[in-house]
C-alpha cells in the first residue's frame, strides 16, 4: 500500500472513494445530518456510512485527539478487507482541524497490519494507494513527506515486531533470535555478537542458563549495536527472549500457556527498534541485549529450591520456575553493565508479571524505577508514541518480601501483592550503583499482546514498546 502526498485540491484527485472523519458539524447539509442522526451515527465514534452516489466514506470521530484519529483509520481500513476498492484520497484538513500525518500513517500501516501465514482464508486489503490532499496544509511539502518517510520506518518496525511475537514457537526457537539479529548486520551500522550455553556456563551467567537447559533447543545471548559518529547519548536495552513459556516444573495449567509464544515480546521489540535505527540515523549510541531462551520441562529441568548464583555472585534461592524471565534478564543487566560503559540509560523491556496487568488492565506499560525525571522523560514519549505508560512505586517493605534464608533473595514471594513491584526490586538487585539512576524497568506484559482489537492494534501481537522507546530515543538525539 503506497501512500502519497498531493499538492492538489481534494476534487481534482482521483480515486473510488474519498475518507471523510467527522464530527457533528453544520459544515454537512442538514439534510445530510438528519439522514446520519436516523441511524444513530453520531452516538459513538467509528461508525461507518459508505455513500456510493457521492463516493465518500464516512466515519464518525467524536473527539479528534491523535489515538482517536489513528483508530478511526484502524477501523475504516478493517471496513475496507475484501472490498474491491482500491484507492481511496483523504484531506488533510478534516471539520477545519489539520490531522498529523505520523497520525494517519499509524493508524495506516499498524491497522492494515494482519498475520494470516497459516489461514487458507485470507482477508484481503486491495488498497493498493492512499492520496492525501495537503494543499490546505499550514507545513511545506518537505516537511511533510519527511514526517511521512519516518513513520513509515517506525511503523515497519513494529510490524516487524508483531511478525516475531506472533511466530509460533515450533518455527521461532532461541537460535530465531540470532538468525534475525545478524540479519540486520546487512546494515553496515548495526554490529552484532551471538553467544551460546558454553559462553554462559564460562562467564557464570547459571541464572539464565538454568531457565534454558531442560529445552533442546540452546540459549542464546545476542547483543546488537549500533553507533553514530558523534553519539549525544549511550542507551543499552536489555529484553526477555523467553521463545516459550511452559513454566517449567512449577508448570502453568493448560489455558495459562496459551499464547505463551508472547514471551519473547521484549527481546522482539529490541530487534524491531534495531531495524528502524538502521535506516533512521539517530546520533545515539544503542546496544541491544537479547536473553533468548526455552522454559521446558525434563530430568535436567532447574527445580524449586536450587540455588543459582548470578553473573554478578548473588545468589538466588529458586521458589518458582515460572519466575524464570527476571532469572534472564539478572544475567543479561550483569552482563550489559560489564561489557559496556559510561552508559547514559539503560532499559529492561520484559513480559515479566501478570500482576501488572492486574494493576493497569492490561494496555499500559507498567514502569519503574529510581528517577523520576527519567520516568517524566518517558511519560513524554508515551504522549509523542501514543503507548501508555503507568508508574509504580518501590517501598522498603515490598523489598522485604524477596529475604532467603538459604541466599541472598528468593526469585518470587509467596505474597503475590505488589508481584510486578518484587519482580521490578529483584532486578534492581542486578543493577550497579552508579547505574541505578539510569535504569527502568518496564513491564510490557499487558500491551504486548491482547486477544481482541484496540486502538490501530489487531488481534495477537502489538509491537509494544519500539514507538515509545525510539520516540524517547528521537528526544534524546534532539536535545
Amino acid at each position: 500500500m503506497q501512500i502519497n502526498l498531493y499538492e492538489k485540491n481534494i476534487n481534482k484527485i482521483d480515486a473510488f472513494f474519498e475518507l471523510k472523519i467527522i464530527q457533528k458539524s453544520e459544515k454537512l447539509s442538514t439534510k445530510f445530518i438528519e439522514t446520519l442522526e436516523k441511524i444513530n451515527f453520531f452516538k459513538d465514534s467509528y461508525n461507518i456510512h459508505l455513500d456510493y452516489e457521492s463516493k465518500i466514506l464516512y466515519i464518525s470521530c467524536l473527539d479528534f485527539k491523535s489515538e482517536n484519529i489513528k483508530m478511526a483509520i484502524f477501523k475504516t481500513i478493517n471496513f475496507l478487507k475484501n472490498k474491491k476498492i482500491e484507492t481511496i484520497k483523504l484531506n488533510i484538513n478534516q471539520n477545519g482541524l489539520e490531522l498529523k500525518i505520523k497520525d494517519i500513517v499509524e493508524g495506516l500501516m499498524l491497522g492494515s497490519y494482519t498475520f494470516d501465514r497459516y489461514k487458507n482464508s485470507k482477508n484481503i486489503l486491495n488498497i493498493n494507494e492512499i492520496k492525501i490532499s495537503i494543499k490546505s496544509s499550514s507545513k511545506s511539502k518537505e516537511k511533510l513527506e519527511d514526517e511521512l518517510n519516518k513513520t513509515l520506518l517506525l511503523t515497519q518496525g513494529v510490524n516487524y515486531t508483531r511478525d516475531i511475537v506472533n511466530t509460533p514457537p515450533f518455527e521461532f526457537v532461541p537460535k530465531s533470535f540470532s538468525q534475525k539479529a545478524l540479519e540486520l548486520t546487512k546494515n553496515k551500522n548495526i554490529k552484532c555478537k551471538v553467544f551460546g550455553e558454553e559462553y554462559l556456563l564460562k562467564n557464570g551467567m547459571n541464572a539464565m542458563f538454568s531457565v534454558g537447559k531442560a529445552s533442546v533447543n540452546e540459549s542464546q545471548l545476542v547483543h546488537l549495536s549500533y553507533k553514530a559518529k558523534e553519539a549525544k547519548a549511550k542507551i543499552v536495552i536489555v529484553g526477555k527472549g523467553v521463545t516459550y513459556d511452559t513454566g517449567g516444573l512449577s508448570l502453568k495449567r493448560g489455558d495459562g500457556m496459551v499464547s505463551m509464544k508472547c514471551d519473547k515480546a521484549g527481546a522482539s521489540a529490541i530487534l524491531g527498534i534495531f531495524d528502524v535505527l538502521s535506516k533512521y540515523n539517530l546520533p545515539l549510541e544503542v546496544h541491544g541485549i537479547i536473553g533468548a531462551v526455552e522454559n521446558m520441562i525434563g530430568g535436567d529441568a532447574y527445580k524449586p529450591d536450587d540455588v543459582l548464583i548470578a553473573k554478578n555472585g548473588k545468589s538466588i534461592e529458586v521458589t518458582n520456575t515460572d519466575a524464570e524471565g527476571r532469572l534472564v534478564l539478572a544475567d543479561c543487566l550483569c552482563y550489559a553493565q560489564d561489557e559496556i560503559k559510561d552508559i547514559d540509560y539503560i532499559f529492561d523491556l520484559a513480559t515479566l508479571t501478570g500482576a501488572s496487568i492486574m494493576a493497569f488492565g492490561g494496555y499500559t506499560h507498567a514502569i519503574m524505577g529510581y528517577n523520576d525525571k527519567l520516568k517524566s522523560k518517558i511519560q513524554k514519549a508515551s504522549m509523542k508514541s501514543g503507548e501508555l505508560v503507568g508508574f509504580l512505586p518501590f517501598n522498603q517493605f515490598l523489598e522485604k518480601k524477596l529475604k532467603s534464608e538459604v541466599a541472598d533473595m528468593i526469585n518470587t514471594s509467596s505474597n503475590k501483592n505488589g508481584g510486578a513491584i518484587t519482580a521490578a526490586l529483584f532486578l534492581s538487585k542486578f543493577i550497579k550503583e552508579e547505574n541505578k539512576n539510569k535504569w527502568l524497568h518496564f513491564d510490557l506484559a499487558g500491551p504486548s499482546y491482547r486477544q481482541e482489537e484496540w486502538d490501530c492494534n489487531p488481534y495477537g501481537a502489538t509491537g509494544a514498546g519500539v514507538r515509545l522507546v525510539f520516540r524517547f530515543m528521537e528526544k534524546v538525539s534532539n536535545s
